[in-house]
Formats: C-alpha cells, sequence, structure tokens
C-alpha cells in the first residue's frame, strides 16, 4: 500500500519531465561572478566618491580604512565577539520561527476556517513595527540574549508562515486525492507528495526569513544591549567612530549573505526534481 501511495507522485514528476518541452540552452553570468562585479563597481564608486567630495573619515571613510580597520578589529577578537553573539540570536531565532511557522502553516493550508480565525491577527502583528515592539519585548523578558533571540522569531515568523501555507495548499488536489484514493496516510501524504511539491516556496519563505533573522537581531541589540553588532553600530555611531561602523555593517552583510547562500545549496541538494 505504501509503494502504491509513493508511486502517483514518481509518475506525476516522469510524466512532467516528459511532456515538457526542452528550452535551448543559454549562457548566464555566473552569480558568483555577478557578484565579485557588482561589489567592485560599488568600490570603485565609493572610492572616486571619497577622492571627489573629500570628506573627512568621521564622515565617509576611504575603502582601505575600512579595511584596514575591519581587519584589525577581527584581528583583535572585538568583531568576531560581536558577530558570534548575533549569529547566535538570529539562527535560533530563525529555528524557533522555523518550527512554529511550518507546524501552524500545514494547518492553515488544510482548514479554511482556522485560517479565517488567525488570519485577521496574524496580519494585525505584521502592522506593528518590530521597533516599536522591540522595547516591550525586553522590558517582559529581559535584556538578556532571550530578548533578542524572540525579537529575531517574531520577525521571522510570518513570511515563513505565509509561504509555507501558500506552497502547502498550490499542491494540485487531484493528487492529494489519488493518494487518499491509493490508501495513504496523512503522514504518508505529507512525506511523498506536500512536503516535495511544496519545498520551493516554502525555500522562499525561508530565505527571507533567515535574512530578517539578523535583522530582528540587530534591532534588539540596538534597543538593549553591550553585545552584537548592533551594539557595535551604536557603540560606535556614540564615537563617532565611523571606519568601525562599517565594518559591523559589512560583517552583517556579508553575514546575510553567508546564509543566504547556504539555503540555495540546500535547496538545489533537496529540490533536483524541478530542475
Amino acid at each position: 500500500m505504501q509503494q502504491r501511495s509513493i508511486s502517483y507522485k514518481r509518475d506525476y514528476i516522469e510524466v512532467d519531465h516528459h511532456t515538457t518541452s526542452r528550452k535551448p540552452a543559454t549562457r548566464s553570468v555566473s552569480p558568483g561572478i555577478g557578484l565579485f562585479v557588482s561589489l567592485t563597481l560599488f568600490v570603485f564608486a565609493w572610492k572616486a566618491l571619497v577622492e571627489i567630495r573629500d570628506y573627512p573619515a568621521f564622515i565617509l571613510p576611504a575603502p582601505e580604512v575600512v579595511a584596514q580597520r575591519l581587519i584589525n578589529e577581527f584581528a583583535n577578537g572585538t568583531l568576531l565577539h560581536h558577530t558570534m553573539y548575533t549569529l547566535t540570536e538570529a539562527v535560533l531565532g530563525f529555528m524557533i520561527a522555523l518550527s512554529i511557522s511550518l507546524f501552524l502553516g500545514y494547518f492553515l493550508a488544510h482548514s479554511h476556517r482556522l485560517e479565517r480565525i488567525l488570519a485577521p491577527q496574524l496580519a494585525a502583528t505584521q502592522a506593528i513595527p518590530v521597533v516599536a515592539i522591540a522595547p516591550l519585548i525586553i522590558l517582559w523578558v529581559g535584556t538578556e540574549i532571550h530578548s533578542k533571540i524572540l525579537v529575531a522569531a517574531l520577525v521571522t515568523f510570518f513570511p515563513i508562515l505565509s509561504s509555507a501555507t501558500v506552497a502547502i495548499r498550490s499542491v494540485p488536489r487531484e493528487l492529494l486525492e489519488m493518494a487518499h484514493i491509493s490508501g495513504a496516510s496523512r503522514l504518508q501524504t505529507l512525506r511523498h507528495v506536500e512536503l516535495p511539491l511544496a519545498l520551493p516556496g516554502i525555500f522562499g519563505g525561508i530565505k527571507a526569513g533567515l535574512a530578517l533573522a539578523t535583522t530582528g537581531a540587530v534591532v534588539g541589540e540596538f534597543v538593549s544591549g553591550r553585545d552584537g553588532l548592533g551594539a557595535l553600530i551604536n557603540i560606535s555611531r556614540g564615537l563617532f567612530d565611523t571606519p568601525l561602523m562599517f565594518a559591523a555593517l559589512i560583517t552583517l552583510a556579508g553575514l546575510t549573505l553567508s546564509f543566504y547562500l547556504m539555503v540555495t545549496l540546500l535547496e538545489r541538494l533537496l529540490v533536483r526534481w524541478e530542475t
């Protein structure tokens, strides 16, 4: 019975591959090359702006000044300490939001009544900026790392929930009916039909969620914190240490980009049937 419940998904995928016309191969620029070129152009434009306008370092430091400060702060361990703090907050907040949103998204996709009850409340929570509620969360939870993790989870939760709900609901109904006729249980249907076909949409929400997780962690550090990249940006702003601020911002951008690349690689490994 389990083999029959698996076979219709494979047949559907094989038919889709055979019936889809082959598109002519086109040469495209590698994402890595495109990123390198865009960053190079950005640095040259940055350097040209500093030289033409003759900005002082506390307003707009030159790229080489920021690069040297970045190296020095990593060498003495300051930037590494704050990066690991923000990384911990973002990852833990993301994992909490991912587990809850996938669980709730499955039931929202299968129950229109539950969606009608919860959707207005969930949408209303997104109307309030996280900067406005972060002080309350820190007041209730405390100034320790737990409050920053909670802020990161709240920011990440809704994008993943929305993507998971839409992706699961978009699975063709005829496949679900075939699974039911074949005698597949709900768990078998989820494992062999819904989850594989919904993965591309879910990964879209995960990519957005990871980027927002670092944002939520930094917002929490802005409001109250002595550790993390957000706190380091606050400190450098108060000292008018613009090169240090740029170093923290570049590290934050690199952290978010690393998250995106890792999720993209994982998506390519798991969603092979779509390519």
